[in-house]
């Protein structure tokens, strides 16, 4: 079955949903009017159908493997991962001033998420290496900038970022990685670090790793981290490659999908590093980097879900079982969940990404504030859409979506990962609750404000959809006043992702609603918006009451009972 690239949904969701022309009528992204907009979409589709949709089922079936300490990768990825660097696509949002396009973040995030259905495991390589562009950008001195940032727009060189370790993963803190000042102004970094996606690889020029380490004077915890470059080859005053600098690949980890994607143990032994921000204050730096992997994480999930959904659509199609299985009942109400939640997540993560853009072009806080409360939402939920959107692709084949051959099976295992790492779905929840509520609440009810107001006004063309929605929102608000009233972080951690699923819920029902309102209320898109505000918004309910029922329960059992 080919993949067809969600085009349509795009324009449609740029126009009607997450008002992208706010974004082009700013200075900074002036270039990205409708015209410019649509012929990239039409491009990246292009791509992801010819370029990548091609390999995907081969890197799944014949994954990176290290051999005498090189890693070599799937067959077709360099030629691959060659085309999109050679088409521009991984300089999307790059800055012109070192060979980026400039445009939005909004239109990296289409791109990642057209990457990610049609081959998620070598789409990670320039994911990681445009987080570490950001990163540069933000933090680093000139020299580095001038340094890498063209070779790493132009594809040359990739980047990865280095911060788990064996005894410290979401505990940052922990970590026992070192570095030590050299004479010359540079730096000594030694330590091991575990989960490092792509580390390695056979596409030749450099990989430039970002890597935590702590300087002999740094404070314990993450406030005495520093950030360095480190990268695979030192490079020579010309940018040209120059010696093999010490470090390496130890293993590559056996995981449950992505099998393209090298994942490794990297060894790091007194290796050159340069200085990126200011010492002890690599966290900062970092977490620049880590918001866009966030983002670009939850954008996997709906990548993910596009690519099940569309495959089970097909094979819905054809089946038979007492006739076409897409006439069934059941599997219909299989295939309007998958449909009705990849539009939701769609728009979620295209959402978050225009405040983004919104709060880069003006500067304004109240954006800034809008994106950083979207963020946990946008990769927590739309990666939970996409776990279950590839089981339901599974269930929809019957039994042979449990065979391998049917490929069903590999979106499911792929997407498993999307709710792990760059923090885990319960940590953006706990972020959500906790450090995104230290406003006391302004920009979480100043977003259900908005919510509200558009509802009221759709009570008069859809008043069976927009009334639903209206009082899912303000019952969300009653929640978010309760989390705000306790003062025991335990009480609000407890039900953080019920919560966080909740309130996804509900921005799913806002944007579903503005798609109805755009067609008024007579079209397709209004009868995918009633089938999401009459079955799925209700589960709202359920885990609200989950959300505010406290942590009580959870510590009355002592651990000899909870092990027993």
């Amino acid at each position: 079955m080919p993949y067809r690239a969600p085009v349509e949904d795009y324009r449609f969701i740029f126009e009607n949903v997450v008002d992208m022309a706010q974004v082009a009528g700013t200075e900074r992204f002036a270039d990205a009017t409708e015209d410019m907009t649509s012929a990239i979409l039409t491009e990246l589709g292009k791509m992801a159908e010819e370029v990548l949709y091609p390999i995907q089922r081969n890197g799944d079936l014949n994954g990176a493997v290290l051999e005498n300490g090189v890693v070599r990768t799937s067959p077709g990825y360099a030629e691959a991962f060659r085309a999109m660097a050679d088409g521009g696509w991984l300089s999307v949002s790059a800055t012109p001033e070192h060979g980026g396009m400039g445009l939005p973040l909004v239109m990296n995030t289409a791109y990642n998420e057209m990457v990610a259905s049609t081959c998620m495991a070598l789409g990670l390589c320039p994911l990681l290496t445009q987080g570490q562009i950001e990163a540069l950008e933000h933090h680093a001195s000139d020299a580095l900038k001038e340094m890498y940032l063209p070779k790493l727009i132009s594809g040359e060189w990739t980047g990865t970022m280095n911060l788990t370790e064996p005894g410290a993963g979401s505990d940052v803190g922990a970590l026992k990685s070192k570095a030590e000042r050299n004479d010359d102004g540079s730096y000594s970094v030694t330590g091991q670090k575990i989960f490092i996606t792509w580390g390695d690889h056979d596409f030749g020029g450099n990989v430039c790793h970002l890597v935590l380490a702590r300087l002999p004077d740094g404070g314990a915890g993450t406030k005495g981290i520093s950030l360095f470059m480190v990268p695979k080859f030192l490079p020579n005053e010309d940018g040209s490659l120059g010696e093999r600098n010490s470090l390496g690949v130890v293993s590559l980890e056996h995981k449950l999908g992505i099998h393209g994607s090298p994942t490794c143990v990297m060894q790091f032994d007194g290796a050159k590093g340069w200085l990126v921000g200011q010492e002890h204050k690599g966290m900062a730096a970092m977490f620049t980097m880590m918001n866009n992997a966030r983002l670009s994480v939850g954008v996997q999930g709906v990548g993910i879900a596009e690519g099940a959904l569309q495959h089970a659509m097909a094979y819905a199609q054809e089946r038979e079982q007492m006739g076409k299985i897409i006439q069934h009942a059941d599997v219909r109400r299989m295939l309007l969940t998958m449909k009705a939640d990849t539009f939701a997540a769609r728009s979620l993560v295209l959402d978050c990404s225009v405040a983004l853009d919104m709060a880069n072009a003006t500067g304004e806080a109240a954006w800034g504030a809008r994106a950083a409360l979207l963020t946990p939402i946008a990769k927590a939920f739309s990666t939970d859409v996409g776990m279950a959107v590839a089981e339901l692709g599974v269930q929809i084949h019957g039994g042979m979506g449990f065979i391998e051959e049917t490929g069903a099976a590999q979106f499911s295992r792929d997407v498993r990962i999307t709710a792990i790492y760059e923090g885990t779905n319960g940590i953006q929840a706990m972020d959500l609750v906790g450090r995104k509520m230290m406003d006391g609440g302004e920009a979480a009810f100043t977003l259900l404000d908005e919510i509200e107001t558009h509802a009221e006004q759709a009570r008069a063309v859809l008043p069976e959809l927009a009334e639903p929605v209206w009082q899912a929102t303000e019952t969300l608000r009653e929640a978010v006043e309760w989390m705000l009233a306790q003062k025991d972080m335990n009480d609000r951690f407890a039900g953080a992702v019920p919560f966080l699923t909740a309130f996804g819920r509900v921005l799913g029902g806002h944007y579903h609603l503005k798609a109805a309102m755009a067609e008024g209320g007579n079209g397709t898109r209004t009868k995918v918006a009633r089938f999401y505000v009459n079955r799925l918004l209700p589960q709202f309910g359920g885990l609200l009451e989950h959300a505010m029922a406290g942590a009580a329960d959870l510590y009355d059992i002592t651990n000899d009972e909870l092990v027993a």
